[in-house]
């Protein structure tokens, strides 16, 4: 699929439990590759487009996002993350996005 052909995207924002992206890899290396590898084949499949952490708040907790193209590509990737189903993401929403160059 073209960028332009896609009207809108759908921006999945998490909020984890860990201080810091330091603690998680120490806390939580298996959850981690469980994440990742997951997210590589959500990738190949053409589902999620991008997904990582926030690097820039070193004094804020653990924040991530990921984009996705369907409401339920975005609502299967939240539900089925490593950290949502063992209770360390303390809050997620998803949010519709408008692609500007689909006009």
């Amino acid at each position: 699929m073209q960028i332009k052909d896609q009207p809108a995207y759908y921006v999945v924002i998490c909020f984890t439990k860990y201080a810091s992206f330091e603690e998680a890899k120490t806390n939580a290396a298996d959850d981690i590759a469980t994440h990742i590898k997951r997210s590589h084949e959500l990738h190949e499949k053409g589902t999620l487009l991008m997904s990582g952490a926030f690097i820039d708040k070193k004094d804020e907790p653990l924040s991530t996002m990921a984009v996705l193209t369907t409401r339920e590509a975005a609502e299967e990737y939240i539900k089925g993350d490593p950290f949502v189903m063992k209770g360390m993401v303390s809050n997620w929403y998803i949010r519709e996005w408008a692609n500007m160059f689909a006009v």
